[in-house]
Protein backbone atom coordinates (compact mmCIF):
# COMPACT_ATOMS: atom_id res chain seq x y z
CA UNK A 1 0.00 0.00 0.00
CA UNK A 2 2.87 2.29 0.70
CA UNK A 3 5.09 1.65 -1.83
CA UNK A 4 1.95 1.93 -4.65
CA UNK A 5 1.18 5.47 -3.12
CA UNK A 6 5.04 6.66 -2.66
CA UNK A 7 6.78 4.32 -5.51
CA UNK A 8 8.84 2.14 -5.01
CA UNK A 9 12.02 4.49 -5.27
CA UNK A 10 10.44 6.76 -2.68
CA UNK A 11 9.61 4.27 -0.44
CA UNK A 12 12.68 2.88 -0.69
CA UNK A 13 14.46 6.28 0.60
CA UNK A 14 11.40 6.65 3.12
CA UNK A 15 12.27 2.85 4.60
CA UNK A 16 16.08 3.89 4.90
CA UNK A 17 15.48 7.16 6.40
CA UNK A 18 13.10 5.72 8.95
CA UNK A 19 16.18 3.81 9.51
CA UNK A 20 18.68 5.90 10.00
CA UNK A 21 16.28 7.60 12.27
CA UNK A 22 15.87 4.87 14.44
CA UNK A 23 19.57 4.25 14.62
CA UNK A 24 19.81 7.69 15.98
CA UNK A 25 17.00 7.64 18.31
CA UNK A 26 18.48 4.23 19.82
CA UNK A 27 21.84 5.47 19.98
CA UNK A 28 20.34 8.74 22.31
CA UNK A 29 18.28 6.59 24.40
CA UNK A 30 21.30 4.00 24.82
CA UNK A 31 23.71 7.09 25.97
CA UNK A 32 21.11 7.97 28.69
CA UNK A 33 19.90 4.64 29.92
CA UNK A 34 22.06 2.62 32.40
CA UNK A 35 23.77 0.55 29.94
CA UNK A 36 25.25 3.38 28.34
CA UNK A 37 28.21 2.02 29.17
CA UNK A 38 28.51 -0.63 27.21
CA UNK A 39 28.28 1.57 24.08
CA UNK A 40 31.88 2.45 25.56
CA UNK A 41 34.89 0.58 25.16
CA UNK A 42 37.36 -1.36 28.40
CA UNK A 43 33.81 -1.88 30.57
CA UNK A 44 32.69 -4.94 29.57
CA UNK A 45 33.65 -7.39 32.66
CA UNK A 46 32.73 -4.77 35.61
CA UNK A 47 28.85 -4.59 36.44
CA UNK A 48 25.48 -5.67 35.64
CA UNK A 49 24.21 -8.11 32.71
CA UNK A 50 27.82 -7.96 30.26
CA UNK A 51 30.04 -8.80 33.46
CA UNK A 52 27.31 -12.00 34.17
CA UNK A 53 27.47 -12.97 30.81
CA UNK A 54 31.17 -12.86 30.47
CA UNK A 55 31.08 -15.30 33.00
CA UNK A 56 28.45 -17.40 31.57
CA UNK A 57 29.30 -17.69 28.26
CA UNK A 58 32.11 -19.84 27.59
CA UNK A 59 35.21 -17.85 26.11
CA UNK A 60 32.81 -15.33 27.35
CA UNK A 61 35.09 -12.54 28.36
CA UNK A 62 36.31 -12.24 24.11
CA UNK A 63 33.05 -13.47 22.46
CA UNK A 64 30.31 -11.14 24.41
CA UNK A 65 31.94 -7.88 24.00
CA UNK A 66 32.45 -8.77 20.48
CA UNK A 67 28.72 -9.17 19.99
CA UNK A 68 28.30 -6.52 21.53
CA UNK A 69 31.05 -4.18 20.48
CA UNK A 70 29.62 -5.33 16.60
CA UNK A 71 25.77 -4.19 17.67
CA UNK A 72 27.00 -0.95 18.88
CA UNK A 73 29.56 -0.37 16.19
CA UNK A 74 27.07 -1.32 13.05
CA UNK A 75 24.15 1.08 14.98
CA UNK A 76 26.99 3.66 14.84
CA UNK A 77 28.08 3.57 11.21
CA UNK A 78 24.32 3.53 10.33
CA UNK A 79 23.59 6.45 12.00
CA UNK A 80 27.06 8.13 10.51
CA UNK A 81 27.74 6.44 7.02
CA UNK A 82 24.67 5.58 5.26
CA UNK A 83 24.03 9.26 5.25
CA UNK A 84 27.40 9.45 3.29
CA UNK A 85 25.95 7.17 0.11
CA UNK A 86 22.50 8.47 -0.27
CA UNK A 87 24.11 9.45 -3.73
CA UNK A 88 25.18 5.65 -4.41
CA UNK A 89 21.49 4.97 -3.46
CA UNK A 90 19.52 6.42 -5.39
CA UNK A 91 21.93 6.61 -8.74
CA UNK A 92 21.87 2.46 -8.15
CA UNK A 93 17.94 3.10 -7.49
CA UNK A 94 17.66 4.53 -10.78
CA UNK A 95 19.66 1.72 -12.58
CA UNK A 96 17.34 -1.05 -10.92
CA UNK A 97 14.25 0.97 -11.62
CA UNK A 98 12.29 -1.57 -13.93
CA UNK A 99 13.79 -4.66 -11.87
CA UNK A 100 10.88 -6.61 -9.49
CA UNK A 101 13.87 -7.58 -7.13
CA UNK A 102 15.18 -4.08 -6.48
CA UNK A 103 14.46 -3.51 -3.38
CA UNK A 104 16.38 -6.74 -2.49
CA UNK A 105 19.17 -5.16 -4.47
CA UNK A 106 19.63 -2.13 -2.78
CA UNK A 107 19.77 -4.17 0.40
CA UNK A 108 22.02 -6.64 -0.87
CA UNK A 109 24.34 -2.98 -1.43
CA UNK A 110 23.73 -1.77 2.40
CA UNK A 111 24.73 -5.04 3.63
CA UNK A 112 27.79 -5.38 1.49
CA UNK A 113 28.59 -1.48 2.74
CA UNK A 114 27.81 -1.80 6.44
CA UNK A 115 30.22 -5.50 6.58
CA UNK A 116 32.80 -3.57 5.52
CA UNK A 117 32.93 -1.40 8.23
CA UNK A 118 32.11 -3.65 10.82
CA UNK A 119 35.30 -5.79 9.82
CA UNK A 120 36.76 -2.41 10.24
CA UNK A 121 35.33 -1.46 13.63
CA UNK A 122 36.09 -5.27 15.13
CA UNK A 123 39.62 -4.51 14.34
CA UNK A 124 39.52 -0.97 15.64
CA UNK A 125 38.27 -2.51 19.02
CA UNK A 126 40.51 -5.40 18.75
CA UNK A 127 43.45 -3.17 19.21
CA UNK A 128 41.69 -0.42 21.40
CA UNK A 129 41.36 -3.39 23.31
CA UNK A 130 45.16 -4.46 23.27
CA UNK A 131 45.85 -1.05 24.20
CA UNK A 132 43.97 -0.72 27.76
CA UNK A 133 45.78 -4.74 28.21
CA UNK A 134 48.82 -3.14 27.98
CA UNK A 135 48.05 0.14 30.27
CA UNK A 136 46.85 -2.56 32.64
CA UNK A 137 49.99 -4.37 32.47
CA UNK A 138 52.21 -1.23 32.29
CA UNK A 139 51.16 1.40 34.79
CA UNK A 140 53.67 3.60 32.98
CA UNK A 141 51.52 3.74 29.47
CA UNK A 142 48.03 3.89 31.44
CA UNK A 143 49.36 7.79 33.16
CA UNK A 144 50.55 8.66 29.52
CA UNK A 145 47.73 7.43 27.80
CA UNK A 146 47.15 10.95 26.56
CA UNK A 147 49.81 10.01 23.67
CA UNK A 148 47.91 7.87 22.36
CA UNK A 149 44.97 10.27 21.60
CA UNK A 150 47.57 12.80 20.53
CA UNK A 151 48.90 10.46 18.00
CA UNK A 152 45.83 9.33 16.90
CA UNK A 153 44.77 12.79 16.64
CA UNK A 154 48.25 13.63 14.50
CA UNK A 155 47.85 10.43 12.37
CA UNK A 156 44.06 11.76 11.17
CA UNK A 157 45.69 14.96 10.15
CA UNK A 158 48.50 13.95 8.28
CA UNK A 159 46.67 11.58 6.34
CA UNK A 160 44.09 14.32 5.52
CA UNK A 161 46.99 15.30 3.26
CA UNK A 162 47.72 11.98 1.79
CA UNK A 163 47.10 10.54 -1.89
CA UNK A 164 45.35 7.93 -0.46
CA UNK A 165 42.92 9.94 1.23
CA UNK A 166 42.09 11.99 -1.97
CA UNK A 167 41.99 8.89 -4.23
CA UNK A 168 39.55 6.84 -1.94
CA UNK A 169 37.59 10.70 -1.73
CA UNK A 170 37.38 10.96 -5.39
CA UNK A 171 35.88 7.50 -5.65
CA UNK A 172 33.58 8.22 -3.28
CA UNK A 173 32.33 11.46 -4.77
CA UNK A 174 31.62 10.28 -8.33
CA UNK A 175 28.30 7.44 -7.32
CA UNK A 176 27.46 7.08 -10.76
CA UNK A 177 31.18 6.25 -12.47
CA UNK A 178 31.40 4.15 -9.29
CA UNK A 179 27.95 2.11 -10.64
CA UNK A 180 28.74 1.91 -14.21
CA UNK A 181 32.03 0.46 -13.76
CA UNK A 182 31.04 -2.17 -11.33
CA UNK A 183 27.44 -3.06 -12.06
CA UNK A 184 26.84 -4.99 -15.30
CA UNK A 185 23.34 -6.49 -14.17
CA UNK A 186 24.32 -10.52 -14.33
CA UNK A 187 24.33 -12.18 -11.16
CA UNK A 188 22.64 -9.16 -9.67
CA UNK A 189 22.56 -10.59 -6.11
CA UNK A 190 25.64 -10.81 -5.97
CA UNK A 191 27.09 -7.86 -7.84
CA UNK A 192 24.65 -5.39 -5.77
CA UNK A 193 26.68 -7.51 -2.79
CA UNK A 194 29.97 -7.10 -4.05
CA UNK A 195 29.10 -3.23 -5.31
CA UNK A 196 28.65 -2.41 -1.59
CA UNK A 197 31.46 -4.00 -0.71
CA UNK A 198 33.93 -2.26 -2.66
CA UNK A 199 32.55 1.38 -2.02
CA UNK A 200 32.81 0.01 1.67
CA UNK A 201 36.15 -0.41 1.19
CA UNK A 202 36.92 2.92 -0.35
CA UNK A 203 34.84 4.61 2.03
CA UNK A 204 36.89 2.94 5.01
CA UNK A 205 40.04 4.25 2.50
CA UNK A 206 38.84 7.67 2.54
CA UNK A 207 37.21 7.86 6.34
CA UNK A 208 39.40 5.37 8.75
CA UNK A 209 41.22 8.13 10.27
CA UNK A 210 38.00 10.25 10.97
CA UNK A 211 36.21 7.14 12.38
CA UNK A 212 39.28 6.57 15.07
CA UNK A 213 38.74 10.06 16.22
CA UNK A 214 35.65 8.07 17.69
CA UNK A 215 38.20 6.45 20.17
CA UNK A 216 39.78 9.85 21.09
CA UNK A 217 36.08 11.41 22.06
CA UNK A 218 34.35 8.60 23.39
CA UNK A 219 32.66 6.12 21.26
CA UNK A 220 29.31 6.38 23.11
CA UNK A 221 29.14 10.32 22.44
CA UNK A 222 26.29 10.75 20.52
CA UNK A 223 26.76 14.21 19.69
CA UNK A 224 30.50 13.44 18.69
CA UNK A 225 29.17 10.87 16.02
CA UNK A 226 26.43 13.28 14.95
CA UNK A 227 29.16 16.29 14.38
CA UNK A 228 32.03 13.72 12.72
CA UNK A 229 28.95 11.92 10.26
CA UNK A 230 28.42 15.60 9.34
CA UNK A 231 31.77 15.93 8.46
CA UNK A 232 32.01 12.98 6.29
CA UNK A 233 28.68 13.43 4.63
CA UNK A 234 29.68 17.25 3.72
CA UNK A 235 33.18 15.93 2.56
CA UNK A 236 31.39 13.04 0.18
CA UNK A 237 28.51 15.18 -1.28
CA UNK A 238 28.81 18.47 -0.96
CA UNK A 239 30.21 20.10 -4.56
CA UNK A 240 32.83 21.80 -2.24
CA UNK A 241 33.06 18.98 -0.01
CA UNK A 242 36.73 17.96 -0.98
CA UNK A 243 38.23 22.07 0.08
CA UNK A 244 37.10 20.17 3.95
CA UNK A 245 39.55 17.77 4.38
CA UNK A 246 43.17 20.03 4.46
CA UNK A 247 41.01 22.53 6.77
CA UNK A 248 40.36 19.56 8.93
CA UNK A 249 43.81 17.88 8.83
CA UNK A 250 45.26 21.28 10.15
CA UNK A 251 42.37 21.68 13.07
CA UNK A 252 43.29 17.73 14.14
CA UNK A 253 47.29 18.69 13.78
CA UNK A 254 46.37 21.51 15.83
CA UNK A 255 44.79 19.69 18.51
CA UNK A 256 47.32 17.05 18.37
CA UNK A 257 49.90 19.61 19.49
CA UNK A 258 48.05 21.74 22.12
CA UNK A 259 47.81 18.17 23.78
CA UNK A 260 51.49 17.83 23.47
CA UNK A 261 52.36 21.51 24.67
CA UNK A 262 49.59 21.24 27.70
CA UNK A 263 51.26 17.91 28.77
CA UNK A 264 54.63 19.38 28.50
CA UNK A 265 53.61 22.33 30.33
CA UNK A 266 52.31 20.16 33.24
CA UNK A 267 55.25 18.47 33.63
CA UNK A 268 57.40 21.48 34.30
Amino acid sequence: MIAGTLGPHRAFLALLGGLLALAWLTLFLWELSPYARYLDHGKWTELGLGAWLCRAVPAGSLVVPALLYALGWVLMIAAMMLPTILPLLGIFARVTEDRADRATLLMLLVAGYLLVWLAFGLAAHAVDYGLHGIAAWFPWFGVNGWLVGAGVLAIAGAFQFSRLKYACLDKCRAPFSFVNQHWRGRTPRRQSFRLGLHHGLFCVGCCWAIMLLMFVVGTASVGWMLALGTLMAIEKNVPWGRRLSAPLGVALLGWASLIVVEQGYQRL
